[in-house]
C-alpha cells in the first residue's frame, strides 16, 4: 500500500504540465544568471518561460493532469519570476521605488487571493463569479483577455530592461525616447501600457476583495455559536 502511495505522488510530480514548469524555473535561473551579461539572451529564456505558462495550462486541461501541486508551482514561479524581474528593474531605473510597489502589489494581492479562495473552499482562485466588480470578472472571465493584459505586462518589463543602458536611468526620460525613436515603437509602448494598466487595476481589485473574503470569513465564524 505504501509502495502505491509513493508511486501515485511520483505520477503527480512527473505530469507533463509539472514537467513545463521545471523547465520554466531551470530556464529562468539560467536567465537571471546572465541578465547582465546578455541581456538579449535574458529576454529570449525569460519570455519563453512566460510562453510555457500557457502551454503547461493547456496541457495539464488536455491530458486531464490538472493538480493543486501544478497550479502552486505555476503560480509561484510566475510570482518569483516577476518579482526578480521588478527587482532589476528597481536597480536599473530611478526611481526604483515604482518596481518595488509594483513587485509588493503583484505578490500581495496573489497571496490573498491564494489564501481567501481556500479559505472559502473554492477550487480555484480565478473562480470570481461571486465578484460584483465587472473589470475582476472580466479579467478572470475571459481567457484572451487576461492573456493580453499578462503578456503586455511582461513584454513591457522586458522591453524596458532592454532600452537601459546604465544602472542610473531615469524611467520617464527612457520611455519618452524609447517613443520618439520610432512610431511603431511608440504604438507598442501605448498598446503594452494599457494591458499593464488594467492588470494593476486588477491586482488592487483583487487585493481589496480577497481582504474582504477574509475579513468576512472572521464575522461569520465568530457569529457562530
Amino acid at each position: 500500500m505504501a509502495n502505491k502511495s509513493r508511486l501515485t505522488k511520483l505520477a503527480v510530480y512527473l505530469y507533463i504540465p509539472n514537467i513545463i514548469g521545471y523547465m520554466r524555473i531551470l530556464m529562468n535561473i539560467i536567465a537571471f544568471s546572465i541578465c547582465f551579461s546578455d541581456k538579449r539572451l535574458f529576454s529570449i529564456l525569460y519570455f519563453i518561460s512566460f510562453v510555457c505558462d500557457a502551454l503547461d495550462g493547456w496541457f495539464a486541461r488536455k491530458l486531464n493532469q490538472v493538480s493543486t501541486f501544478g497550479a502552486i508551482l505555476d503560480m509561484v514561479t510566475d510570482r518569483i519570476s516577476t518579482a526578480s524581474l521588478l527587482v532589476i528593474l528597481s536597480q536599473v531605473y530611478r526611481p526604483g521605488l515604482i518596481f518595488l510597489s509594483l513587485l509588493a502589489l503583484d505578490i500581495a494581492s496573489h497571496w490573498l487571493q491564494m489564501y481567501s479562495t481556500f479559505l472559502v473552499g473554492k477550487a480555484s482562485h480565478k473562480d470570481v463569479k461571486d465578484s460584483t466588480n465587472w473589470l475582476f470578472k472580466a479579467y478572470y472571465g475571459n481567457r484572451i483577455f487576461m492573456c493580453y493584459c499578462c503578456v503586455a505586462c511582461e513584454v513591457l518589463y522586458i522591453i524596458l530592461f532592454l532600452l537601459a543602458k546604465n544602472q542610473t536611468e531615469n524611467l520617464t526620460d527612457v520611455s519618452l525616447n524609447a517613443a520618439k525613436q520610432s512610431l511603431l515603437l511608440s504604438i507598442l509602448l501605448a498598446l503594452l501600457l494599457f494591458g499593464w494598466a488594467i492588470k494593476q487595476a486588477v491586482n488592487v481589485i483583487q487585493m481589496k476583495t480577497a481582504a474582504d473574503a477574509c475579513v468576512l470569513y472572521d464575522i461569520n465564524r465568530r457569529q457562530k455559536p
